[in-house]
């Protein structure tokens, strides 16, 4: 008979000790617990998918791990014993851990955001905000150019400015400071017709190409009431020799802001 009883003693002992651990990773539930929330917004141009994991576990979206184009999504979770929690983005043809970021309690809540193409990374794109049109019927710009001297070899490290012409010539005015992590100045100007603009790409405060020897330039479309954010890009061609920059990418038309 004690022998009975010691036995139900145990199995009650480690019944209880189970049931105190949660259901997911048995943590104790007498740990400090807190709240915690990253909301993740993104857009891969990439051609090849991407996935997002909360410490190993693949993000899912209506029954799908892997994303192109626009990726959405709120992880909800409990940080126990202020643990950290980290969110990789991995492609998913190489398994390449592409960026990776940890959270804390010391700010629970918290937005993921990016652009993602090949050779181009943007951090934080809801932190740059278009720049703010005064009046109607003006149009604005405000450049980043992640990818600068990755064809072009250029000696040159320092900010670029954007020199703006119309068609005809006439310089409308210069975006000031760009450069490779954060978007450049704001500048706005009057709509006008033709709508097509000249983009010069200078070394900050000259007139001088930041590629010796070569003019650098691209043209663009202004539209009306559109403030842009635009991603210069340079390009190469089949032998990977520099080719020139591009500046067709717009930030607003990915996301919200």
């Amino acid at each position: 008979m004690d022998n009975l009883v010691k036995v139900v003693i145990a199995f009650l002992i480690t019944t209880i000790c189970l049931s105190s651990c949660s259901n997911d990773n048995l943590t104790p539930l007498n740990q400090e617990q807190k709240a915690g929330k990253v909301v993740i917004k993104g857009y891969n141009a990439m051609p090849d998918s991407i996935q997002v994991a909360l410490d190993g576990k693949l993000l899912v979206v209506d029954k799908r791990d892997a994303f192109v184009k626009k990726i959405e999504k709120t992880y909800e979770f409990v940080f126990y014993d202020n643990s950290i929690k980290t969110v990789e983005i991995i492609n998913k043809k190489t398994k390449q851990v592409l960026h990776s970021y940890n959270f804390t309690t010391a700010k629970p809540v918290d937005t993921l955001s990016f652009y993602a193409k090949e050779n181009i990374w943007i951090e934080n794109v809801l932190s740059q905000k278009p720049g703010t049109l005064s009046t109607t019927k003006h149009t604005g710009y405000r450049f980043i150019f992640p990818n600068f001297n990755l064809y072009s070899k250029s000696s040159y490290t320092g900010t670029l400015d954007a020199i703006i012409t119309k068609a005809n010539g006439q310089e409308i005015g210069v975006v000031q400071n760009i450069t490779k992590n954060s978007f450049s100045a704001f500048l706005e100007f009057p709509f006008s017709s033709p709508p097509i603009i000249n983009i010069e790409l200078v070394k900050h405060g000259t007139t001088e190409s930041y590629v010796p020897g070569k003019k650098v330039t691209f043209q663009t479309i202004m539209q009306t009431n559109k403030s842009k954010l635009i991603v210069l890009e340079e390009k190469a061609d089949a032998n990977g020799v520099f080719s020139g920059v591009d500046g067709t990418i717009n930030l607003t038309e990915y996301f919200s802001f």
